[in-house]
């Protein structure tokens, strides 16, 4: 059964699994394979530092302690959780690491006071609008122009942590 943790965004564990999810949305968006300069760009440009601290959390999912997935949720104001690099890697796929991963990024918004969840994502990560609509999250008018996002989500965060 695979173990999630809240980690630093800028840890070894966090930074390989976050080069894997930046080769893997990127390959998917250009339809083509990402290149090591890419990535680098994008951890360059998107350092994760509001991932931690009060400012947010970031998780990492491991099995047999291996780095497999990651979930992460910023807090934009004192109510909302915005969710963000939820990932599993090829080989966790299908095993409901992804639920289990949102369900503890979940969990830890609501300790941390927060009441609502909100996530944008991409019109082509098709698995993840599913995993979202599954998991109780309905689309909602944009809340950001962020130019990759085509798709964005809430869900009332209600419940125990």
């Amino acid at each position: 059964m695979p173990e999630i943790l809240r980690v630093d965004p800028a840890s070894a564990d966090a930074v390989a699994v976050l080069r894997r999810y930046y080769d893997d949305i990127i390959t998917r968006y250009y339809g083509r394979p990402a290149t090591e300069a890419e990535v680098e760009q994008q951890l360059a440009e998107d350092p994760d530092d509001d991932l931690r601290d009060d400012l947010g959390v970031f998780l990492l999912a491991y099995d047999d302690g291996r780095a497999l997935g990651c979930a992460g949720a910023r807090y934009p104001d004192a109510e909302t959780a915005e969710l963000t690099r939820v990932f599993v890697a090829p080989e966790g796929r299908g095993s409901g690491l992804a639920a289990a991963l949102v369900g503890a990024v979940e969990a830890e918004a609501r300790r941390a006071g927060r009441t609502r969840a909100r996530l944008d994502t991409r019109g082509d990560l098709v698995e993840a609008r599913a995993l979202y609509a599954k998991l109780g999250y309905v689309e909602i008018a944009p809340f950001n122009d962020s130019p990759y996002a085509e798709h964005w989500f809430a869900k009332e965060l209600t419940g125990e942590p």
